[in-house]
């Protein structure tokens, strides 16, 4: 499989990977995707893709983050490959490449949050990529 994968900068491209991302983000209006797109990539947002035969199979959304304890390290906030073409290996081989990307750009670490439930998504980044559980992630609406 010969693919592609590249960080998205234009519109246009923001506009072909909506249809993938809706996907994870299932209450993302397009509208709404540009509005919340746009203040973060001001905010260091950066979303790349992987391609096959011109067509995005996989998006991942990331940015910097530096603390005290990852230091410099790079922080997922979204990954989801096309449901038509899950399970071919597309996803592992865009975080392969981010793996790679992160540390030629200074990362300690990648770090990402995944939702409780996803079961096999946890075994996918354990088993097959070799990441750790190591906290647990709390939120609360203000």
């Amino acid at each position: 499989m010969t693919v592609t994968i590249k960080q998205l900068i234009t519109q246009q491209e923001w506009m072909e990977a909506y249809a993938v991302m809706v996907q994870l983000r299932m209450e993302l209006t397009l509208e709404k995707y540009f509005l919340l797109l746009k203040e973060m990539i001001q905010d260091g947002y950066m979303l790349f893709a992987l391609y096959e035969k011109n067509n995005i199979m996989a998006v991942a959304g990331l940015s910097w983050r530096v603390n005290f304890y990852s230091e410099r390290h790079m922080f997922v906030y979204d990954l989801v490959t096309d449901e038509a073409y899950r399970s071919r290996g597309y996803g592992e081989k865009l975080l392969h490449y981010l793996h790679q990307w992160g540390k030629e750009n200074g990362a300690h670490y990648i770090a990402l949050e995944s939702g409780i439930q996803r079961t096999s998504a946890h075994r996918f980044y354990e088993d097959r990529l070799g990441y750790e559980k190591w906290c647990y992630s709390f939120r609360k609406a203000l």
